[in-house]
């Protein structure tokens, strides 16, 4: 028994290992570019760009603040946040643990940044015609993709289960 929970806590590392990962060589390379040229605006298709902005808020810019004691109130609740979904995910026994280490991990990408830099770069401008969605990077999407499929296990848990007791 202790030996499958150790094999996946293992997998659990890894798999966040690898989300982090990927956030930061994301992150690296555009970060790279940017020194190179300067900035970075470079045009992907019809529907993409890669625009570099520096976020010091949370979600997608929201709460972005220039002042430290704002800043710093919200990295202590992201902070504490992370530590939660950290909670969850060893509580965790079934499958939704998957979706709480893809928002774990890609929170971890951004809490660096904002411990490192001060500040997220976010850099996929997703765009269709005129209308431009937030700017986002890596970790976002992680972050995103675990929430929303959260959300929707809810859903048809929680109305699977309303639908047995009826």
């Amino acid at each position: 028994m202790k030996l499958i929970n150790f094999k996946k806590a293992i997998i659990n590392c890894l798999l966040i290992l690898l989300i982090f990962t990927l956030d930061r060589v994301s992150k690296i390379y555009i970060l790279n570019l940017a020194e190179i040229n300067n900035s970075i605006d470079i045009y992907v298709n019809s529907y993409l760009n890669l625009y570099l902005i520096w976020n010091k808020g949370i979600a997608f810019g929201i709460f972005s603040f220039d002042q430290n004691l704002a800043y710093n109130l919200i990295t202590i609740l992201i902070i504490i946040i992370i530590f939660i979904i950290l909670l969850m995910i060893v509580n965790s026994n079934d499958f939704k643990v998957y979706f709480l280490i893809f928002i774990f991990g890609g929170s971890l990408g951004n809490l660096f940044d904002r411990l490192y830099y001060t500040a997220v770069p976010d850099f996929f401008d997703f765009h269709i015609n005129n209308f431009h969605w937030f700017i986002f990077n890596v970790a976002d999407i992680f972050i995103s993709i675990g929430v929303i499929c959260l959300i929707f296990v809810e859903l048809i848990l929680n109305k699977k289960d309303k639908n047995e007791i009826e």
